[in-house]
């Protein structure tokens, strides 16, 4: 078969069914992004540029859109070219938030789309805005949250299927937009990502720091130090832990700068909060170690004795599914992406996102009570085996695209070759083999 990826950051969230169809063989890949220095063996890239960043003078909440419809002109441009030379892919799969698949139709008008949704915007409860009152919102700034969606609310009105990794990204969604998605469940690689309990037994050094066999070690694993991943909560926990368990050792791995959320006029959140807790906070023992190389990200979780996952009611992290494969004893926020995940009291403990205070006690839990601590890692390390499994991940793939382009293919002959497929498609089926409950990649670096 004949593949068209689009994702401006190759390979983003399509390494492991790249990989996989490399490995299967007889296959044509090509791969639409802008430039970096990623390489897959056995896929052709293109590689396009934008002509300029957003309009200054542009009103700001159409800045993003405008960036969308370039990368939709360029990408539409390169599949232009690749067409010229003679490629016609029998699937386009690529991520619909960046803008780059609104104006492959009319290259490619006959070709299924299997897009990507990732996350639709919100003004009201229940999502991330306002989720925090530490932090509220400025009522200027929700015309531009809303304005966000200007690029999901074009894919959403163009032909083609979607795919979504959970059902709370699902949800997000207009009720009437997600008869379009399949939840498709990413997975992790169970054998990379597995529990090494002889960690436990011996001196274990990494990046830079020696943990003996007796001592505790609390984890903490973001993209970026910062609110959305609760990072002022949980170091507002940690002065309570650290007197509590004296020879505690805290490492958390992340940058110092904002992924999501509002911009800071100055400085980091890290150097915010070490203010803000000052003496209370023991920085002997408080380990920030930036991003790490996968293998130290890998060997961190394998020792760690609690593993502390915060998150607002947004998309969730790679390394939440990463964690619950390792085993990982994990204590995480009781919002709707994480209930997803773990199952309070039998996979991980539940704690209120706000309360520094009760996610100390949490971890405090697991550091002291070994029994229960053993039986979350395996409860987590099962569930993960259950639902997160690379392989199942990949069938289920796999047939996703066969039905997305039988389907296509029979709604070309109800409606005559050639003619334009309408917009409003039948749900496609979850694969039956991905189960209704709830992407973990090896990277050179890791920060969540």
């Amino acid at each position: 078969m004949k593949y068209l990826f689009v994702h401006q950051s190759f390979p983003g969230q399509y390494l492991h069914i790249v990989r996989h169809l490399v490995r299967q063989g007889g296959h044509e890949i090509v791969f639409i992004s802008e430039d970096n220095a990623n390489v897959i063996a056995g896929v052709r890239r293109v590689r396009y540029g934008l002509p300029r960043t957003a309009a200054e003078q542009a009103h700001p909440g159409v800045r993003e859109f405008d960036v969308g419809l370039m990368r939709a002109d360029a990408v539409a441009r390169s599949a232009e070219t690749l067409k010229k030379l003679g490629f016609t892919p029998d699937i386009i799969i690529g991520h619909h938030g960046w803008g780059e698949l609104l104006n492959i139709q009319d290259v490619y008008p006959d070709v299924p789309i299997l897009g990507y949704f990732e996350f639709y915007y919100h003004t009201d409860a229940g999502y991330d805005l306002n989720f925090d009152s530490e932090f509220p919102t400025n009522p200027q700034t929700l015309p531009l949250v809303r304005a966000k969606n200007c690029i999901n609310l074009l894919a959403l009105t163009n032909p083609g299927y979607g795919q979504t990794p959970t059902l709370f990204q699902k949800g997000a969604y207009p009720a009437w937009a997600q008869e379009k998605m399949t939840v498709l469940r990413e997975g992790v690689d169970l054998e990379r990502c597995k529990p090494k309990p002889a960690l436990f037994k011996k001196v274990t050094s990494v990046c830079g720091i020696s943990i003996k066999p007796k001592q505790k070690l609390i984890t903490y694993v973001s993209r970026d130090l910062e609110p959305y991943r609760g990072f002022h909560v949980f170091m507002r926990a940690l002065p309570y832990v650290l007197a509590q368990e004296p020879d505690a050792q805290v490492v958390l791995v992340g940058s110092d700068g904002v992924s999501y959320g509002a911009k800071l006029l100055s400085g980091c959140w890290r150097d915010i909060l070490v203010r803000e807790l000052g003496e209370r906070l023991d920085l002997s023992r408080v380990h920030f170690v930036g991003k790490v190389e996968y293998e130290d990200f890998l060997t961190l979780l394998q020792r760690s004795d609690a593993h502390v996952y915060l998150t607002y009611p947004f998309v969730a992290s790679w390394s939440l599914r990463e964690a619950m494969a390792i085993g990982c004893a994990l204590v995480g926020s009781d919002t709707a992406p994480v209930r997803e995940f773990l199952t309070d009291g039998e996979t991980g403990l539940l704690v209120p996102f706000h309360d520094p205070e009760r996610i100390a006690h949490g971890i405090l839990r697991l550091l002291q009570d070994k029994v229960l601590g053993q039986a979350l890692r395996r409860a987590a390390r099962v569930q993960a085996e259950r639902t997160l499994c690379l392989k199942t991940y990949l069938a289920d793939y796999d047939a996703l695209i066969a039905q997305v382009i039988a389907h296509h293919t029979a709604e070309r002959r109800a409606h005559g070759q050639g003619t334009a497929v309408p917009a409003k498609r039948k749900k496609i089926a979850t694969p039956k083999k991905n189960p209704p409950l709830v992407k973990g990649v090896g990277r050179k670096k890791r920060g969540g």
